[in-house]
């Protein structure tokens, strides 16, 4: 008999109860440090003081009221959002998987409009994740995301992540955007480097076409700048960006300059929920906190020491660990052993990470995370490796 909850998840044995700051309560009473933060969402924590006083005060006054009206919460948010980034416009919506979605009618939108209703195709590269809607995976292209779910979505075309001779080839007039993620999340953990991320804006210049930047995953301070593309000193067209956003409250956005938004008039995308004044409120609340310098400074130095230990946990563990990879706090432990290995034996040490692609184990703590806590999870993590060594003798 099939379950209440449809089985599409194959879920750790824990449930948890309750949460503050970088850890978790099961419902046993056992707690958990946890470095996965509802993969790259709980940004400042679990119940954050400030957010949870955003979301009460929300609460208490206004829920929902839907887009037909004007919503300050939101008007807030879109405010800082383009004041602090390249962006001149801000759609919101309620998931990474939805600005994915706007992400692509903009930018073909944007063509049609301009009178070149062909340039449809979006150049897209392998391991990429892009969410689970048709052109979500239609986007990503691979096997483990678009099979039995024919007929695809067309219009994209896949190519090898790094190839570059590949990339030249692929350009032609029919060519509406280049999407892309500057660091690869579900894909395990892979940094576009700076120099790529700067030729491909200098290809989408040169040829008129329309860079899309992913940073659902990577964005929000993740990296230890505001948004991950920054470090390359370029700016895309569009972006999208979910997960850290709401600091745990749904919501996601895409941000977009004049020019590559000018196709999306009245009616042409819509949301009952995106934008809705609970969302808004955290959201503008988070703003306010990983906008800061001084905060994004913290996330640097906090980084630089977290990658050191890990560093010195590799070392300690060659059987177990390749390398150490990624950016400020979006950090990856390549692996020997088998990742689920070292995700679950963590689980009995009392801290959580998050398996990726390419035999990674994602570490993406809360940005906020202290220095007790890291040095904390670096010591357990050596005692779940010292378990996977033992159990692979």
């Amino acid at each position: 008999m099939i379950p209440s909850i449809l089985p599409t998840y194959a879920r750790a044995p824990l449930t948890f109860v309750s949460g503050e700051g970088s850890w978790l309560t099961e419902a046993d009473g056992r707690r958990f440090l946890d470095l996965g933060a509802g993969i790259a969402v709980n940004a400042l924590g679990h119940a954050n003081p400030a957010l949870v006083a955003a979301l009460t005060a929300q609460a208490q006054a206004l829920w929902h009221v839907s887009n037909l009206y004007n919503i300050p919460a939101q008007q807030q948010l879109a405010d800082a959002l383009v004041a602090q980034t390249f962006a001149d416009t801000v759609f919101f919506t309620n998931s990474g998987t939805e600005a994915c979605e706007l992400a692509v009618k903009m930018a073909r939108k944007y063509w049609y409009d301009k009178g070149q209703p062909e340039r449809t195709e979006i150049i897209t590269f392998t391991g990429s994740f892009h969410g689970r809607s048709s052109a979500g995976i239609a986007a990503a292209g691979s096997e483990k995301m678009v099979k039995g779910f024919g007929p695809l979505l067309p219009g994209f075309t896949h190519l090898e992540f790094g190839d570059h001779d590949a990339l030249q080839a692929a350009v032609s007039d029919k060519i509406a955007a280049i999407m892309v993620e500057p660091v690869q999340g579900e894909g395990g953990i892979r940094p576009l480097p700076d120099v790529c991320l700067k030729g491909l804006r200098d290809l989408c210049d040169q040829h008129g076409i329309l860079l899309i930047l992913d940073e659902v995953q990577c964005g929000m301070g993740r990296t230890g700048k505001l948004f991950a593309h920054e470090w390359a000193g370029i700016s895309p067209d569009i972006m999208m960006v979910a997960k850290g956003i709401g600091g745990g409250f749904p919501l996601g956005a895409v941000l977009a300059t004049e020019n590559a938004a000018s196709g999306m008039t009245a009616g042409t995308h819509g949301s009952t929920y995106g934008g809705n004044p609970l969302a808004c409120a955290v959201g503008a609340k988070v703003m306010e906190i990983i906008g800061d310098d001084a905060f994004l400074a913290e996330v640097n130095r906090k980084a630089g020491m977290m990658r050191q230990k890990l560093e010195g946990l590799v070392a300690a563990y060659p059987d177990v660990f390749e390398a150490v990879r990624g950016s400020g706090l979006m950090l990856g432990l390549k692996c020997k052993a088998t990742n689920s290995d070292v995700v679950t034996a963590g689980f009995a040490q009392g801290v959580l990470t998050v398996p990726a692609a390419d035999n990674v184990v994602r570490l993406l703590p809360a940005l906020n995370i202290t220095d007790a806590d890291i040095a904390l999870a670096v010591d357990k993590l050596d005692a779940a490796a010292s378990h996977v060594k033992e159990a692979n003798a």
